[in-house]
C-alpha cells in the first residue's frame, strides 16, 4: 500500500513540473530595450519606462545619460537599441544620418537663468548675443548691478548648447568660458555665483534660480509651439533602421497622444502635437503642415 501511495505521490510531482515547464515556456521571452544618451531627456524617459512595464513586464528598459553625443555614437555602432539626442544626428561630427531613423518624442524648452540676487528679468535677443560673444562683459550694461558678468556655457557637444547657439549666436563664436554639461551642475553654480548667467532645459527650472525672458516673451508651452519663444529643441529618439520590435513599441507608446498629455507635459516638456511649426536641422522653421 505504501508503495502505491509514494508511486501515486511521485506521478503528481513529476505532472506538477511538467505543468510548470510549459506555463514557463508559454511565457514571452524577456525583451530589453537600452536607452542612452541626452540628459535633458532621462528623467522623462525613466518616467515613460516605469510606466511602461506596468502593462510589458516583460520588457526590460534601462536608461542612462551620457549626453547627446554618447547616445548618438552608441547607437550608430549598435551598442544600445536608442540614442537619446537634443541634436538632430547631422549636427553631430562623425554620426552618418543615414544610417539611423529619427523619432522626436518631444520638445523641450530651453531658458536663460541667473542668481536671483542679481535683479535682472529680462535681455533682448541682442544682448544676450552680445553676453555670450563676450562683448557685454558687466550687468550695468544691461541695466543690472556694477558687477562682472560670469558666464557658464554647456560642455561642447552638448544638444543644448548646438540648439542655444543656434538660436543665439548665429554662427558666431563663443567667447571662452566654464563649461558645464549637467543642467543640475549649471543650476547649483548660477544659484551660488551672484553674477553668473547659463541656460538649462525648462524641465529643470526651480526657485533656485532667476529665469530670463527674452524681448518681454515668456517661455510658455504657447509660445514655444509657434516658436514666439524661439529657444527650443527636439528631444528625439535615434534608432537604427530596423529596430527591434521592443524597442519600436516603447517609441511608439511614448509618441502616443495618452503619454503626450500626461506625462510628457507633466515633466514640462511639450507635447508634440501641439506643435504648429517644424524646425529642421539648418535651424530653418516653417508652418506644420
Amino acid at each position: 500500500m505504501k508503495r502505491i501511495i509514494t508511486l501515486v505521490a511521485l506521478i503528481l510531482v513529476i505532472g506538477s513540473l511538467g505543468i510548470g515547464w510549459v506555463t514557463a515556456r508559454k511565457q514571452p521571452p524577456l525583451a530589453k530595450v537600452t536607452v542612452v544618451g541626452s540628459t535633458a531627456l532621462q528623467p522623462l524617459t525613466e518616467a515613460v519606462s516605469k510606466e511602461y512595464r506596468t502593462d510589458h513586464p516583460q520588457v526590460s528598459i534601462t536608461v542612462q545619460g551620457g549626453g547627446s553625443g554618447t547616445g548618438l555614437s552608441q547607437v550608430q555602432a549598435g551598442a544600445v537599441n536608442i540614442g537619446a539626442s537634443d541634436i538632430f544626428a547631422e549636427q553631430k561630427d562623425g554620426i552618418d544620418a543615414h544610417r539611423l531613423r529619427d523619432h522626436v518624442v518631444a520638445v523641450s524648452g530651453i531658458v536663460p537663468i541667473v542668481n536671483r540676487n542679481l535683479g535682472i528679468r529680462n535681455l533682448s535677443l541682442a544682448q544676450l548675443r552680445q553676453i555670450y560673444t563676450g562683448e557685454i562683459t558687466n550687468w550695468q550694461q544691461v541695466g543690472g548691478p556694477d558687477r562682472p558678468i560670469t558666464v557658464i556655457n554647456r560642455a561642447a557637444g552638448s544638444g543644448t548648447r548646438v540648439a542655444f547657439e543656434q538660436v543665439v549666436l548665429k554662427n558666431r563664436p563663443p567667447l571662452n568660458a566654464q563649461e558645464q554639461d549637467s543642467n543640475g551642475t549649471v543650476k547649483t553654480i548660477v544659484a551660488n555665483t551672484p553674477g553668473a548667467i547659463s541656460y538649462i532645459s525648462a524641465a529643470y527650472l526651480n526657485k533656485q534660480v532667476q529665469p530670463l525672458t527674452i524681448d518681454k516673451v515668456t517661455p510658455t508651452t504657447n509660445n514655444i509651439t509657434t516658436n514666439r519663444w524661439p529657444l527650443w529643441s527636439y528631444e528625439h529618439m535615434y534608432t537604427r533602421q530596423k529596430p527591434s520590435r521592443a524597442t519600436r513599441e516603447f517609441i511608439a507608446f511614448m509618441q502616443s497622444k495618452r503619454v503626450q498629455q500626461t506625462l510628457v507635459t507633466d515633466a514640462h516638456y511639450v507635447n508634440i502635437h501641439d506643435m504648429q511649426v517644424q524646425r529642421a536641422a539648418d535651424g530653418t522653421i516653417r508652418v506644420k503642415e
